[in-house]
Parts: structure tokens; sequence; C-alpha cells
């Protein structure tokens, strides 16, 4: 699952569901936001392949959006999004019984994400940086 926070505006941007996210599937994604929300100047993530490959590093670099990587094994350093997908888990997964991946995907992507989003808002926050910060 890959979650999308604003740390400036905390506002959730995006859930996609899926069993393995590609650094297509993340390109993708931070394309469709940079198109709708603007380009960040900075953005921070875990150090997992979908956001180290070259062709997002490289990407990145094009569009000028600085990358801040946690630290491997340091979860703290991105409280953020560690925080909504600790309340994500708790307010969603401990209520619902998803059969199958393509339900989960539309529940959360398109169905209970815009309550979900709205419910966890006022206490957490993703980690995509905007140019306020």
């Amino acid at each position: 699952m890959l979650t999308i926070i604003d740390e400036y505006t905390r506002e959730c941007l995006a859930i996609d569901v899926a069993r393995r996210l590609t650094s297509e599937d993340v390109l993708e994604r931070l394309s469709d936001l940079f198109i709708r929300r603007g380009v960040p100047r900075y953005l921070r993530s875990d150090n997992g392949l979908e956001f180290t490959a070259n062709r997002v590093r490289e990407w990145l670099d094009r569009v000028e959006v600085q990358t801040l990587f946690i630290e491997p094994a340091s979860p703290g350093e991105n409280g953020y999004i560690e925080s909504f997908n600790g309340k994500l888990r708790d307010e969603l997964f401990a209520r619902e019984w998803f059969n199958t991946l393509l339900g989960a995907k539309v529940l959360i992507e398109r169905g209970t994400a815009a309550e979900l989003r709205r419910h966890l808002e006022e206490g957490c926050w993703l980690s995509f940086r905007g140019d306020g910060d």
C-alpha cells in the first residue's frame, strides 16, 4: 500500500492498494499529484526499492524535487506517515474484512478513502512536502 501525505497541510493525498508496488506505480501516482497539486520542493520516503530506483530518482531530479530518505530502520524519522498508517490499520483494517485485493482497493481508494481521510487528517500527516515548508 502506498500512502502519501502532505506534511505541510497534513492532508492525505493518495492511498494506493496493491500486493506489490513498483517504481512505475510510484511514478504514475507522483506525476498525477504533481500535475494536480504542483511540484513540491522535497519528497520524504523510506528506502524501499520503489523509491530508490534509478528511474524514480532521475525523474525527481528532472522535475527538481529533492529527496529526503529516512535512515534505514528509523521509522521515527518519518513519524507522520507511520502515525497515519498505524491509524489506518486501527480504524479501517480492524473493522473491515476484505475477501479480495480488489475489494480492499475499491473500498480504500474509492469508497472509504474520502471518509477515512477526513477522519484521520486531524491528527495524521503523509510524507509529501509542499512548497509552503
